[in-house]
């Protein structure tokens, strides 16, 4: 994942803070070169780094620590927020204008992933519950209309191309009076090798063309300290609003590509996590400086289970917790849920105090498989043991162990999580989910 090492090292300089007696002028010094030598291995431009730590230096010195805090926490606390502040700060979105419809343009460089963003953005919007249709306007790339297309049928949404028309501004054209039936529309616009003048001049006579609401700039986290670059001319061009980070699941070391736009005064909006077509998500300073520092993204938390589960389905699963209830068909959705919400790394790194913990790939993956292999010895029982697991007996479980071509052992291992999770359940009964949530960050629900 796009970033780990940089996660990895930030945590281990919190960690340092935390285990120091006291701050002095040492642990400071200290704390700025790890933080130097993390973003500069992460790609960072060296000058960005410098006026950073030196931004978090001067403020350690100078800021009183307020009531309530230590120095450490104070310490910790800058750290968070100067970071914060360097990757964007506050978090911008997509406003819906008052007349329909949105008009988002899509622009980059060839290889960047342009045109799979803009269906991953189709599918964004039409969870949301909007109509969306999307433009292919690059006339360039036969292979781009054709992926397109397939998009579009995986999306479920409509696509305005034509793969004859070698004028993009004709083919906008075409189209127009259809555009006003659509809550969003996605212009798909060509990408090059290189940013060349015909580029520029056919992006800016669509430009002028669409007068698009939104001109989103779509970057490699591969393209490092050159997006500084590459933002800055193609918002000299048309006017960048914002960007959006593609591969940020994969080796590169990104962080030169989220500074650089800051940089530029152009928002990161929106980042690519994985190859799946939800695997897009909107770009939150706070949120994502938390998930490196172990602090937890309780908000993107939350928008991906409410994107794994519907809300009559939440609703019955809440009334059951608080009344005590569980067994195996509830234990199978929790866990259809978490398949849904991505890989459970990711999803742990959310969870407030989770990321901190540094749980070893393979003990993340072997977890996951177990959740595989468990769907597949729930597909053995009966309807009564899915109901009242205490039913099943040594017997019982020979007989789903050959059903499912699983282990003995996998089979209790999989009545094992059932009693533990019922067991917190019951721990859960009667009480808020405010109060429950506070147990949780607090420690006081714990497993005995």
């Amino acid at each position: 994942m796009v970033l780990d090492n940089l996660g990895s090292s930030l945590k281990a300089t919190l960690s340092k803070i935390a285990q120091a007696m006291f701050v002095d002028d040492k642990l400071i010094n200290e704390l700025v070169k790890d933080i130097q030598k993390a973003l500069l291995s992460a790609d960072v431009n060296v000058k960005l780094v410098f006026v950073l730590t030196q931004a978090i230096k001067d403020r350690i010195k100078k800021e009183p620590t307020p009531p309530g805090l230590t120095k450490k926490e104070q310490l910790i606390n800058i750290v968070y927020e100067e970071l914060v502040k360097f990757v964007g700060g506050d978090k911008t979105v997509i406003a819906q204008p008052e007349k329909k419809p949105l008009k988002i343009m899509m622009v980059g460089l060839f290889g960047a992933g342009k045109t799979t963003t803009t269906g991953k953005l189709a599918k964004y919007f039409s969870k949301r519950g909007m109509k969306v249709a999307l433009v292919g306007l690059d006339v360039h790339r036969p292979a781009a209309m054709h992926q397109l297309q397939q998009l579009g049928r995986q999306t479920n949404v409509t696509v305005f191309s034509d793969i004859e028309e070698k004028n993009p501004l004709a083919v906008y054209h075409a189209n127009s009076k259809e555009y006003e039936k659509y809550d969003v529309i996605i212009i798909d616009t060509a990408g090059r090798d290189a940013l060349s003048d015909d580029l520029i001049q056919e992006i800016g006579a669509i430009n002028s063309t669409a007068n698009p609401h939104e001109v989103l700039l779509v970057i490699g986290a591969d393209t490092g300290q050159t997006a500084q670059t590459q933002a800055q001319k193609f918002h000299d061009t048309c006017g960048v609003s914002g960007v959006i980070v593609t591969k940020m699941d994969g080796t590169a070391k990104g962080g030169g590509a989220l500074s650089a736009c800051a940089a530029t005064g152009a928002p990161v909006k929106f980042i690519g996590v994985g190859e799946r077509i939800d695997d897009l998500e909107p770009f939150n300073p706070k949120g994502f400086i938390g998930r490196l520092l172990g602090m937890g993204d309780i908000e993107a938390l939350l928008e991906k289970a409410k994107d794994a589960i519907n809300e009559e389905d939440a609703k019955d699963m809440e009334k059951k917790l608080l009344q005590g209830e569980f067994n195996l068909i509830d234990l199978a959705q929790q866990m259809e849920a978490m398949s849904k919400m991505g890989p459970l790394g990711k999803v742990l790194e959310m969870i407030p105090g989770m990321g901190s913990l540094q749980m070893p790939k393979e003990a993340l993956q072997l977890q996951e498989g177990k959740l595989k292999k468990w769907k597949y010895a729930m597909g053995s029982m009966t309807k009564a043991e899915l109901e009242d697991p205490e039913l099943i007996d040594a017997q019982r479980i020979d007989r789903i162990s050959a059903g499912s071509g699983l282990p003995v052992t996998e089979i209790r291992d999989l009545l094992k999580q059932y009693k533990q999770s019922k067991k917190l359940v019951k721990m859960m009964k009667g009480g808020s989910p405010e109060k429950i949530m506070k147990q949780l960050q607090s420690g006081q629900l714990k497993m005995k």
